[in-house]
C-alpha cells in the first residue's frame, strides 16, 4: 500500500486535479484531469499519465454541477482509481496568503475563516479556491487538507521590494506588493541546482509566461523582486489582463467616461492584453499565426514589456547570470524567447537558435556569459511535496 496525495486547483468554472502517489522517496503522477463548465454545461475527464483516458462524464445542460457537485465527483472516482493505496491528504493551490501566511499551512475550519477575510485582495480567485476545501471540510473533516500559496514564496522579498510609497496606514491595512505565480516560481527554484548548479547560487530571472504572465528575480533560490504587486493583474500584458496601468487611466475611467468598479474589472481583467490590443484573440499561437498588424501589435507590446521588465529585474539583482522560460508561451514559443533573448544581447545572452526551436533545456551558447534555460513548471508537484512534507512534520512521521 502507498500513500497518496490529490492536488486541487479550482477556479471559477473548473477544477483540475492530480492524484500523486508515492514510489519510493518520489511523488508520481497517476492520473489528472478536471471538471470544467461547472456552471454552465459540466464536463469530465480523468486521464493517466501517459494520456490515456480512463474515465469522461458529461452532465446534461440546464444542470448546474457548481463546486461542490463537482468535488463529490471527483471524491467517488479518486476513490475507485486509488484501489489498494491510501490518501493520507489534499492538497490546494490558493492564490493569496496575505501577509500572514508565509508557508502552507493546514486547515481547518479557523484557517478558513482567515483565508476568507482575504476574498477582497483577489475577489476573482479566492471564492473558487476556497469553495472545495469547504466541502472537503464537510465531507470528510478527518483527511488533512494543506494549502499552499501563489503569494508565499515572494515574502523573502526585502521589505522595500513589497512597499507602495504610501501612508504606512495603508500598508497595514494589506495594501503592499504580494506577487504571484510563487508556486512556479518555487518549483523552478527546486530543480534549478540539479540543471544549473550555478544559476541556482546567482542572478537568476525566471519568466512564468502563459495566459497569466510574470517575471521574478531570484538569488540563491530567493525571490527578491516581481513584477506582479498588489493583483495579478499588474506587470507584463496578459492574455485578457492589461497588465500594468497608471493611476490616472483608473480615475480617467471613473471620472470621465463613467464607468464602475464592475466595468473597469472586467476591462482590466477580461477584455484588455493581447485580446484587447489585437481584437483577434488572447492565445499567443493565435497571433503568432496572423498576418493581421493588430496581431503584430499585440505580441511587439508583448515582448517590449518583458524587455523594460527584465531591465529592471536585472537591476534589482545587480545583474544576470541566467534565465529560465517556462509556462505555456515560455515553453512552447520559440519565436517569443528568440525576440527576448536577442532584446537581451547587452545583458550578455548570446542565444543558440538551433536549441531554442528544439525547445528544452539550454538553449543559449556555450559562450553566452548568461545561461538561458527552457524548464517545464510543475506546480502541482510542488503542492503535493509542501502536503506531504507538511503532514509528515505535523503527524510526527509518516505512518
Amino acid at each position: 500500500m502507498s500513500n497518496a496525495i490529490v492536488v486541487l486547483n479550482a477556479g471559477s468554472s473548473s477544477i483540475k486535479f492530480s492524484l500523486f502517489v508515492e514510489r519510493g522517496k518520489s511523488l508520481e503522477t497517476d492520473v489528472r484531469g478536471q471538471v470544467e463548465g461547472l456552471y454552465t454545461t459540466a464536463r469530465f475527464v480523468s486521464k493517466a499519465s501517459d494520456g490515456t483516458v480512463k474515465a469522461e462524464k458529461s452532465w446534461p445542460e440546464g444542470i448546474k454541477l457548481g463546486h461542490d457537485g463537482a468535488l463529490d465527483h471527483l471524491v467517488d472516482h479518486l476513490r475507485a482509481e486509488l484501489a489498494g493505496d491510501r490518501l493520507i491528504g489534499i492538497g490546494h493551490r490558493v492564490v493569496h496568503g496575505g501577509r500572514l501566511y508565509r508557508q502552507p499551512v493546514r486547515v481547518d475550519g479557523k484557517v478558513l475563516k482567515v483565508l476568507e477575510t482575504f476574498v477582497p485582495l483577489a475577489p476573482l480567485h479566492q471564492p473558487h479556491n476556497l469553495a472545495p476545501i469547504r466541502r472537503a471540510l464537510e465531507r470528510a473533516p478527518e483527511l488533512p487538507q494543506v494549502v499552499c500559496f501563489d503569494t508565499s514564496f515572494h515574502r523573502t522579498q526585502p521589505d522595500v521590494a513589497q512597499m507602495f510609497a504610501l501612508p504606512d496606514d495603508l500598508r497595514e491595512a494589506g495594501v503592499m506588493r504580494y506577487g504571484f505565480h510563487g508556486l512556479s516560481y518555487e518549483y523552478i527554484a527546486s530543480i534549478l541546482p540539479e540543471i544549473d548548479p550555478e544559476a541556482a547560487k546567482g542572478r537568476t530571472v525566471v519568466l512564468h509566461l502563459g495566459n497569466g504572465a510574470s517575471m521574478c528575480a531570484i538569488e540563491d533560490g530567493r525571490s527578491l523582486a516581481s513584477t506582479m504587486g498588489f493583483t495579478a493583474v499588474e506587470g507584463l500584458p496578459m492574455g485578457t489582463r492589461s497588465g500594468s496601468l497608471d493611476p490616472g487611466v483608473i480615475l480617467y475611467l471613473m471620472d470621465q467616461l463613467k464607468m464602475d468598479t464592475q466595468a473597469i474589472e472586467k476591462l482590466i481583467y477580461s477584455q484588455s492584453g493581447l485580446l484587447g490590443v489585437s481584437g483577434i484573440s488572447s492565445d499567443m499561437r493565435t497571433l503568432l499565426e496572423s498576418e493581421a498588424p493588430p496581431a503584430k501589435l499585440a505580441v511587439d507590446l508583448f515582448c517590449y514589456r518583458i524587455r523594460r521588465e527584465l531591465g529592471s529585474l536585472a537591476a534589482a539583482l545587480g545583474g544576470l547570470d541566467a534565465m529560465v522560460f517556462t509556462a505555456g508561451i515560455g515553453e512552447n514559443a520559440p519565436e517569443i524567447r528568440s525576440r527576448v533573448c536577442r532584446d537581451a544581447a547587452w545583458l550578455g545572452v548570446d542565444i543558440d537558435e538551433a536549441a531554442n526551436a528544439a525547445g528544452r533545456g539550454r538553449i543559449s551558447k556555450e559562450s553566452s556569459r548568461v545561461a538561458v534555460w527552457v524548464i517545464s513548471t510543475n506546480e502541482e508537484l510542488m503542492i503535493a511535496r509542501h502536503t506531504r512534507r507538511l503532514l509528515e512534520t505535523t503527524q510526527g512521521g509518516r505512518k
